[in-house]
């Protein structure tokens, strides 16, 4: 189960008020999967009993590079200010898909060494801190307190804690409100804003040179991920996503999709939730999504599939209504 509710190393200034050294234009991007050119993709981390990282997207721009959601560990961070260093480019901009920790983390350490960077995202972190967030922090901080002295949980507990103190250095700058198309970095980007669907403010991105759409957690694979989710909102949300002209998508968690993919993951999504809704049993509903999506998860991901869909379909799809409908908000035309 990825737990949502669950600072970085502040690193040394690089390039911050430099801007005399010179931009490569041809240097191809590090990264684990180039996915157009200009665009590579950072693989997040998710696996079963560690908390994930979500994907990064790193694209370059005419002014310096542009950051597709930060992930969670410092690990994870370090490798974009690896990927910068190595290309010679400045972080001007980030961009965050929402506010769970394994996709905004980062924020702190890169814009302390690109303190010019502007972070392009939607404003429903601010609540998510007063709220969400701070009742996982003190979650955590009851754990720390009843935990062992010398239990092994406590350090990443901390970490957790550190990661939500760090408040405003994970917040926007440029908040984003609605959709629209805006040139950040040099690249003409399409912005979309779901307020009814993962987590009550998902941005999504679309390149518009690249044709490659940057999705969030609105797309994660092994299975979708409902802790703070709306999920007929959610769907409705994907419907919208499908109607876009893009090539390629890049989801929160898990492999790039080409446009039928995604189609075919949209199909998935809306079955599971219709089987979850009925009276089938939840082995059935799991085992109906790992046949839909099966060109799409790997063998090694199935056990991880399994587990996270047993989970959501018992305690969150098949909540009593209010549990159900908690985060559901602002309700979307059919």
């Amino acid at each position: 189960m990825k737990h949502i509710v669950f600072l970085l190393l502040v690193l040394a200034a690089l390039f911050a008020g430099c801007g005399t050294r010179p931009i490569p234009a041809t240097a191809s991007l590090p990264g684990d999967q180039a996915i157009a050119p200009d665009v590579s993709l950072l693989r997040g981390r998710f696996v079963a009993g560690a908390q994930p990282d979500g994907n990064t997207m790193l694209l370059r721009g005419r002014d310096g590079l542009l950051v597709f959601d930060t992930g969670r560990h410092a690990a994870h961070t370090q490798r974009i200010l690896d990927a910068a260093r190595e290309v010679q480019l400045p972080i001007v901009a980030i961009v965050n898909s929402h506010w769970h920790l394994d996709h905004v983390s980062g924020n702190a350490a890169l814009r302390a060494a690109y303190p010019r960077a502007q972070v392009h995202a939607s404003d429903a972190i601010r609540d998510a801190m007063h709220g969400f967030l701070a009742d996982y922090r003190g979650q955590l901080a009851a754990m720390i307190a009843k935990a062992p002295a010398d239990s092994s949980d406590v350090a990443g507990w901390r970490e957790e804690m550190a990661r939500i103190d760090a408040g405003d250095a994970l917040f926007p700058t440029q908040p984003i409100t609605g959709d629209g198309v805006e040139r950040i970095a040099g690249r003409a980007l399409r912005f979309g804003l779901e307020r009814n669907a993962v987590s009550g403010g998902d941005v999504w991105m679309l390149d518009q040179r690249s044709g490659v759409l940057a999705s969030g957690d609105l797309v994660t694979l092994p299975a979708p991920l409902f802790d703070t989710a709306c999920a007929q909102g959610w769907s409705e949300a994907l419907r919208r996503l499908d109607a876009l002209a893009f090539t390629q998508l890049v989801p929160g968690h898990g492999a790039p999709l080409s446009h039928a993919q995604f189609t075919g993951y949209r199909h998935a999504f809306d079955r599971l939730l219709a089987c979850a809704g009925s009276d089938a049993e939840v082995g059935a509903c799991r085992d109906g999504w790992m046949q839909d999506v099966a060109g799409l998860v790997p063998q090694t991901d199935a056990a991880l599939a399994s587990s996270l869909l047993d989970y959501y379909i018992a305690q969150v799809l098949r909540a009593p209504e209010p549990r159900r409908s908690r985060y559901c908000h602002n309700p979307v035309a059919p």
